[in-house]
């Protein structure tokens, strides 16, 4: 049975009062009403700058986890850059709740192993890995039964680890929950996952309409003829 902690979020647009300020002039929140999750395991795709990581830092938030990332038992923070959309959103949730809750943000994540090794007795063996194996040792310590939210993990690993990745979450989906923001075409072609298009107000896309597909496609099909494009321009 598919599980969902998280069923929605809605912006309370009631609450905002410039729709011209940061973040809610970012196109996907000033367009916001609600985002239903309707699979365990929802991918967040888009341009750069479309504002996919200001949403998922604030869910993280809304569910008591730092906004540089970790477990909600890790409460520290080295400098303030959170927007304060988290405080007007509202998380319908399905009564059911984690027992683990984790937010991998890839480009906090030396922060975050730092603050780490100070709640787990200074225990420092993750500075002795590369990024890569650092980011597989973490995915295989999630547990079932968990609430994850994992901004671009895909930024540390080959190609290899992202299926060994996207078959972790598989072996977990039955029992947890995933929003993820990604730029992979391995990550997105998962056959079970939901995909929001944050390039058109974060609306579920097909895999293969979305972009990254057809880039990735076209680049790997003809990649002289791509480049060559590239190179006149």
């Amino acid at each position: 049975m598919e599980q969902l902690f998280v069923k929605s979020i809605k912006l309370n647009r009631n609450r905002v009062d410039d729709f011209d300020k940061y973040p809610f002039n970012i196109p996907i929140i000033k367009n916001l009403t609600e985002i239903k999750f309707e699979k365990p395991v929802t991918f967040i795709m888009g341009e750069n700058g479309s504002g996919k990581s200001t949403v998922i830092e604030s869910l993280a938030i809304s569910v008591g986890l730092s906004a540089e990332g970790g477990t909600r038992n890790m409460v520290y923070e080295t400098y303030n850059s959170t927007s304060p959309l988290d405080r007007y959103l509202t998380i319908i949730k399905s009564g059911m709740s984690p027992q683990w809750k984790y937010f991998l943000r890839a480009e906090t994540f030396y922060t975050m192993a730092q603050a780490s090794s100070q709640y787990n007795n200074g225990d420092t063996s993750i500075f002795n890995q590369s990024h890569g194996e650092a980011f597989n040792e973490l995915f295989s310590k999630f547990s079932p039964n968990g609430l994850y939210f994992m901004d671009e993990p895909e930024s540390a690993l080959s190609p290899k680890s992202q299926m060994r990745l996207l078959s972790r979450i598989h072996s977990l989906a039955k029992n947890s929950q995933f929003i993820i923001v990604t730029h992979s075409p391995i990550l997105l072609s998962y056959y079970a996952g939901q995909i929001l298009n944050a390039d058109n107000d974060l609306k579920p896309i097909a895999y293969k309409d979305t972009e990254i597909y057809k880039i990735y496609r076209h680049f790997l099909e003809c990649p002289e003829k791509m480049q060559k494009y590239l190179f006149d321009d």
